[in-house]
């Protein structure tokens, strides 16, 4: 099993206010996800340029294929970036991290998200999307879909019709298991209709939270949705934050509990080390209890952190506790 991830390729700029100004000259609410254009990226740039500022490489797919990396799985990742300074930080932090990258370059600014940090620890994003908006279904190529197993799919990619549709049918085409994460609440509630086509026919598995699954499937209740969402899928996984996961394969249906249970410092990217937990369990042929047992454990640690990274030693300790939930009877 060797799992390919495609989605926005997105550098995350993290800057610290000193207080709440800035927010309230720009005229947005603290805590949002804004997505802007140029111009404003371009004044947010120049706003900024006597700031500290720390960047990593960021996106919802790329957090779970650089996490898988470092539980020692190889994964390769798609997505399109720029030839700016962006572009190239973004290459290199993959290229490190050991992932395969497939990436597609263009003559324009890379993708960011500038990560605005207030005094209370409160995160707002501006988000300007430039070349991971652009990528286009001509541009992804079925020999690098060939050397791989399984196409894990960010939501976020809905926005192009067009692209998610045609690489999911050329990953079908060759066999491949496709893995769909809807990503955000938004994202499903504006295009569900799409959205269940995708899911019918193409994906075996598929990864929700609640407020995801609520609107995908109409249901309002866990149970309800998790049965809807195993109707067209092998596998449905339902996220559920501090009170586990469920997962039903056929009639089977297992809930587990979170892993530990602690106060998030910040919930930024707990769902993508969930799935790069899960994956891990499946490489290892692990039962469906153990791959959410190891979605939960990876879970519990980026969100004790600010940000997508954890150090080398955390990855260790991390490592050590995956052993023993594969070990386990």
């Amino acid at each position: 099993m060797k799992i390919l991830g495609i989605g926005n390729a997105l550098v995350d700029i993290l800057v610290k206010l000193p207080n709440d100004e800035l927010l309230k000259e720009l005229n947005i609410a603290k805590g949002s996800m804004n997505l802007i254009e140029q111009e404003m990226r371009n004044s947010l740039f120049e706003k900024l340029k006597t700031s500290e500022l720390a960047m990593t490489s960021g996106g919802s797919v790329s957090n779970t294929s650089l996490a898988l990396k470092q539980l020692g799985a190889p994964a390769g990742y798609i997505g399109k970036v720029g030839n700016d300074e962006y572009g190239k930080f973004y290459v290199d932090e993959l290229t490190k991290a050991g992932v395969e990258p497939h990436l597609i370059h263009e003559p324009a600014f890379s993708g960011t998200a500038i990560v605005l940090i207030t005094p209370d620890g409160e995160r707002t994003f501006c988000t300007y999307l430039g070349s991971a908006a652009r990528m286009q279904k001509a541009e992804i190529q079925k020999t690098t879909l060939e050397q791989y197993t399984h196409l894990y799919v960010e939501g976020y990619l809905v926005q192009n019709h067009d692209l998610i549709e045609g690489v999911m049918t050329t990953a079908k085409s060759l066999g491949m298991k496709i893995m769909f994460d809807f990503s955000s609440f938004n994202v499903v509630a504006a295009d569900r209709v799409f959205i269940r086509k995708l899911v019918r026919d193409y994906v075996d598995i598929v990864f929700a939270n609640e407020e995801e699954a609520y609107a995908f499937t109409g249901k309002s209740s866990a149970g309800e949705a998790i049965h809807e969402m195993a109707t067209d899928v092998e596998i449905a996984v339902l996220k559920e934050g501090d009170k586990g996961s469920r997962i039903k394969r056929g009639g089977e249906l297992i809930q587990t509990p979170p892993y530990q249970k602690i106060k998030p410092l910040d919930t930024t990217a707990a769902g993508d080390y969930y799935a790069a937990g899960f994956f891990y369990g499946m490489i290892k042929q692990a039962s469906l209890e153990q791959c959410a047992q190891l979605g939960s454990l990876l879970a519990c640690y980026i969100i004790r952190v600010v940000g997508t990274k954890l150090p080398p030693e955390t990855w260790s300790e991390i490592r050590e506790k995956a052993l023993k939930i594969l070990n386990a009877e």
